[in-house]
């Protein structure tokens, strides 16, 4: 080896043996943890990806676990509206090709056995079906309530299913109605819809039955661009509101003595893909935001809340399992597959 050689391979191992400490640090950076308080969590974003070219995906709009503990997801895409994941993020199945504005999907057990509610905006139409796909049950706007011209004005985006089996679908695209049906899909009643009163809604993306108090269920109603929840009792009457300012906060989701929100976007940045994920306690009051600011009360108000870290576009809808992971299915968000978050103890 001539003496240029020598320093030329010299330098390059030098230059290694400097370079490998950083090396070092960064294989060590430590996962950035989202949330705050007791609900903490590391961000898995390759968890639900598919091959696109043979599972695509367009708004992955909703998430539930069924009873054998798989993780369901309802996109827009007719090649596949449903996706059937396991845990680990293993595809199980796909099914359906008929939902075309596929947007609310809710789990119900009838009898013992698992059921689906999916609401399509394109169809105006909310569609009962068993865990393979089988229709069961279509709900199509009640003339009778004489609130609609036309099936047109009738755009659902949600349902919840109360434990009668009676069906309450929120008009959240229409006309800011929620509708009671019976577990027959025949009209009971309606309220909510559009005004300038607390009882009034704007956007009502969402609802879910809440039964944390066991003595006094009730329903939450998401009031969207109000950048709220709203509280009524199973007869539609008017309680309270859940101010969420900064927040535009899609369905609702209990689990334990938790209420868990996908938020769309921040409020003072909207369209700018400023979307996180809240947590609420068993008083409503803001305890986590994930890949968003620190929840922050002044006495009885909480102040704006808002995207601080850009891990999410749009969060469209999140979905606990019975290991507390969290994951979170985007809208509008370039076709991505699901998220995982796991929680960190």
């Amino acid at each position: 080896m001539n003496r240029k050689s020598f320093l030329l391979q010299s330098s390059i191992i030098a230059a290694g043996i400097t370079g490998f400490p950083s090396l070092l640090a960064a294989a060590k950076k430590p996962d950035i943890i989202f949330g705050h308080n007791q609900k903490r969590y590391r961000l898995d974003t390759q968890w639900g990806k598919l091959d696109f070219n043979r599972y695509p995906v367009k708004d992955c709009h909703e998430m539930v676990q069924d009873k054998l503990g798989r993780i369901i997801l309802l996109t827009n895409e007719t090649k596949n509206n449903i996706i059937i994941y396991d845990k680990k993020g293993k595809l199980v199945t796909t099914w359906g090709s008929e939902y075309p504005g596929a947007h609310g999907l809710t789990l119900f057990n009838e009898n013992g056995q698992d059921c689906l509610f999916i609401a399509d905006n394109n169809r105006h139409q909310v569609i009962k079906t068993t865990i393979d796909g089988k229709v069961l049950l279509t709900i199509d706007y009640p003339k009778e309530a004489g609130i609609y011209n036309n099936a047109s004005e009738f755009v659902p985006t949600e349902t919840c299913i109360a434990p009668n089996g009676d069906i309450c679908i929120a008009d959240g695209y229409g006309k800011d109605y929620i509708i009671h049906f019976n577990y027959k899909g025949e009209y009971i009643q309606h309220w909510g819809g559009r005004g300038s009163e607390p009882k009034h809604l704007k956007n009502a993306h969402g609802i879910c039955y809440d039964d944390r108090d066991k003595n006094n269920p009730l329903l939450i109603v998401t009031s969207r661009e109000e950048n709220a929840f709203k509280r009524y009792t199973l007869d539609g009457q008017y309680i309270d509101t859940i101010a969420l300012p900064g927040a535009w906060v899609c369905r609702p989701v209990i689990k334990g003595d938790y209420l868990y929100a996908a938020v769309l976007q921040s409020q003072h940045r909207q369209g700018q893909e400023s979307g996180f994920v809240t947590i609420l306690d068993k008083d409503n009051k803001v305890i986590s935001n994930l890949a968003g600011s620190t929840p922050t009360y002044q006495g009885q108000v909480l102040t704006d809340m808002y995207q601080t870290v850009k891990a999410f576009k749009y969060p469209h809808d999140v979905c606990i399992d019975d290991e507390e992971n969290v994951y979170v299915a985007q809208w509008n968000a370039g076709h991505v597959y699901p998220y995982k978050l796991i929680p960190v103890l």
